[in-house]
């Protein structure tokens, strides 16, 4: 059960500021083509972003903010985030269509099975470090399309690509296992819990 109390710590309201920064990014992502005033704009934004993901972390765990809510606020604002970046670079033509389907539906799918685990158990599965890589990776890829990298730096881009996209679906692998212990590990303490 999620407290009202427990959404506002430092470390939640850090990641509640990333997920309300998906605001203006996809405002300055419409007028990406017109100024490179507007890459520079996105990139300070997305930079600030990422060191609010890596604060509200290390927040929660020194003062010790873990919280179900926390759990739920901190992988939520990087999916809206990144999500928003990947349709409007996909709308634009500059991510081709197989890595937006793979990103948007390996983030719906997590999302999806994220409500149906925390249902059945009761409690919210974390984010692991495979999926805070994958993150990375994914907006490696994302910063190199806005920073232009695409003919200047090939092999980066092809480099952020790859590895990224691998990723994506190593992650989602990843997730339904963890999703399925978890289920049969409650399930099987249920039992034991009835037997006795």
């Amino acid at each position: 059960m999620i407290k009202l109390r427990d959404v506002y710590t430092r470390s939640n309201l850090l990641s509640l500021t990333r997920l309300l920064l998906s605001v203006p990014v996809y405002f300055l992502l419409f007028r990406i083509e017109d100024s490179a005033n507007y890459r520079i704009e996105i990139i300070a934004v997305l930079i600030f972003a990422a060191a609010t993901d890596f604060l509200d972390g290390y927040l929660a765990r020194k003062y010790n903010e873990i919280s179900e809510a926390g759990k739920i606020l901190d992988p939520l604002a990087d999916k809206v985030l990144v999500g928003v970046v990947t349709i409007q670079l996909f709308v634009l033509g500059e991510i081709p269509p197989v890595y937006f389907f793979s990103v948007i539906g390996r983030d719906l799918i997590i999302f999806l099975g994220g409500i149906y685990v925390t249902k059945r158990l009761g409690k919210v599965l974390p984010s692991n470090l495979l999926g805070k890589i994958t993150v990375t990776f994914i907006a490696a890829y994302l910063l190199s399309i806005i920073l232009g990298v695409t003919d200047s730096v090939p092999f980066l881009y092809d480099l952020f690509y790859y590895v990224s996209l691998i990723l994506v679906y190593g992650s989602l692998i990843a997730y339904i296992i963890r999703a399925k212990e978890s289920l049969t590990w409650n399930k099987n303490e249920s039992v034991q819990e009835h037997q006795l």
